[in-house]
């Protein structure tokens, strides 16, 4: 049946009715694993709909959140976009190339990886009527992309010569490489890719857009609204409406999900999700590898004494990474060992675990002079589990000698001004799960600013000869090598990965069938 909905009361009433609902006291119980039926359509546009309206929470940013995806720094900023907007692919490792496809039909490499031509899908449609064609590509990739001020989307910029990218006809695109590489299909297609019409410069609603939902409805910080598109290329969406709401407590939206106002809650705390354990009515489904985020502690070398490769080393053998493990996710998470994108073929395995050594640390920061030094760290609830990592790491640090503080900004503002966060001596941050050489091409290859000052050539060379290796044994061989001198000598602690701790009202299915678990688009969701 489907639900109808007061959409301006919707928004008027936003996160504020949410938060004012509150968890029961019931505990325990273990996070579920279950993998969910899947709800794959037997063919383009066949399967019967449930209709109905989906709503789902997720962390926000307030009133900084923006329809821009190119330039908003908060989750749900790309997940309204992933509904709106059609995406080049997502990264699928049971594809052929390694990804499902979207808007484009495939993505040709030239023998000398010298370039890349993006085949577009044929029929696709934008909400106005109009074909969707190289050009709307092009203009994405080319004008939008390379200008974000956000890395994730910088990263087709750093790899191809868009300067010198054109149209092949309305179905075509031709991607000069600007250094050979051979894994670029996962550049493209990690599902954030998304695709405007050309000549897009302001983003509204009513702007044309060929994703799997219409926008109706959108406030800063509080939601947004959408109906189904019908013209959808490929699948038409089971549902026939979203509403995407921002709750940044996440008390706040398990209560919303237990009390009956939303049916999917993004990415709870551990303390949270353990509160669901006994509740019939909802499910716990966490995401798994390599489908985990990498939580981590950004040191700037720019700034006195992390130039110091001893003052960097004490801090990795600081931090407790069990204990993390242990008190902030019950257990529910991964140790990590200072090097993102776990579970990815191409993450540097066979590399020692670092230890936990708060006395060699101590005596670290005496030889290089540093014992004694006061920093701030500055973290934010971007996502359940930094502050609390954030808050265990300066306890590590005191006793290794640092006098060390805690600065926690509000949800949605640790990356919102991003110089400034780039400009810090000692950042939280989380990592996507993507594969290896794209998190370093994309966050620390070159210079970039999120590198917080790491910036050596040699590193850099490894990686780009990895990258445009085509023997994946030989890939692995000089990626792992690359890998090496960032676990040795690098500017980040990276102690935990974890999972995001999902929670849907039974009879909720196929979010995990979009393919981007972290950031879901909901074009294949439905209700029971």
């Amino acid at each position: 049946m489907s639900r109808q909905i007061d959409r301006r009361a919707f928004l008027r009433r936003g996160a504020a009715g949410a938060a004012a609902l509150t968890v029961g006291p019931g505990l325990l119980a273990a996070c579920s694993t279950d993998e969910p039926a899947s709800d794959r359509e037997s063919g383009p546009g066949s399967s019967p709909r449930s209709g109905g309206t989906l709503r789902a929470a997720f962390v926000g940013g307030g009133a900084s959140e923006t329809l821009d995806f190119f330039n908003g720094p908060s989750a749900l900023d790309l997940v309204r976009a992933r509904a709106w907007h059609g995406t080049l692919g997502n990264l699928d490792p049971s594809g052929p190339d390694g990804v499902r496809y979207g808007v484009l039909k495939g993505i040709d490499i030239a023998d000398d990886l010298s370039a890349y031509t993006l085949h577009v899908r044929p029929g696709v449609r934008f909400t106005d009527g109009s074909r969707l064609t190289a050009a709307d590509v092009l203009h994405s990739l080319s004008t939008l992309a390379a200008h974000s001020k956000l890395p994730v989307y910088r990263l087709a910029a750093a790899n191809f010569d868009l300067a010198h990218a054109k149209a092949d006809g309305d179905l075509k695109v031709v991607l000069p490489t600007l250094r050979p590489i051979a894994d670029g299909r996962m550049i493209l297609c990690q599902g954030n890719f998304l695709v405007v019409k050309d000549g897009t410069r302001n983003f509204r609603k009513g702007m044309p857009s060929c994703g799997p939902f219409r926008l109706t409805e959108f406030t800063a910080g509080q939601g947004a609204a959408f109906e189904r598109y019908d013209d959808h290329y490929g699948h038409v969406p089971h549902l026939d409406g979203l509403e995407l709401r921002s709750i940044a407590d996440s008390t706040a939206r398990s209560g919303a999900l237990t009390g009956g106002e939303i049916d999917f809650a993004h990415d709870l705390s551990p303390v949270t999700a353990r509160t669901l354990g006994d509740n019939g009515n909802v499910e716990l489904v966490p995401t798994r590898s390599p489908y985990l985020v990498g939580l981590s502690f950004q040191m700037n070398m720019k700034v006195k004494p992390f130039d110091d490769p001893r003052v960097r080393e004490a801090f990795k053998l600081a931090v407790d990474r069990q204990a993390m493990v242990r008190t902030v996710f019950y257990g529910k998470a991964e140790i990590g060992n200072d090097l993102p994108s776990i579970g990815f073929p191409d993450y540097a395995e066979g590399l020692p675990q670092r230890a936990h050594d708060p006395e060699r640390a101590r005596a670290l920061l005496k030889e290089a002079g540093a014992e004694g030094m006061k920093v701030t760290l500055t973290t934010g609830p971007e996502t359940p589990g930094m502050v609390e990592t954030a808050t265990l790491f300066v306890e590590d640090l005191k006793k290794a000698g640092v006098g060390a503080s805690v600065r926690e900004l509000p949800a949605g503002q640790l990356y919102a001004d991003f110089p400034a966060y780039a400009a810090l001596p000692l950042a939280g941050s989380y990592q996507m799960p993507i594969p290896a050489l794209s998190t370093y091409q994309m966050s620390t290859a070159g210079g970039s600013p999120s590198a917080f000052g790491w910036q050596e050539s040699a590193t850099d060379t490894l990686v780009a000869k990895a990258r445009a290796e085509r023997d994946p044994a030989e890939a692995g061989k000089l990626g792992t090598q690359a890998q090496r001198t960032r676990w040795e000598d690098g500017n980040q602690v990276l102690p935990v990965f974890k999972p995001n701790l999902n929670a849907r009202a039974k009879g909720v299915r196929g979010i995990r069938d979009d393919l981007f678990e972290q950031f879901p688009g909901f074009s294949q969701a439905s209700l029971a």
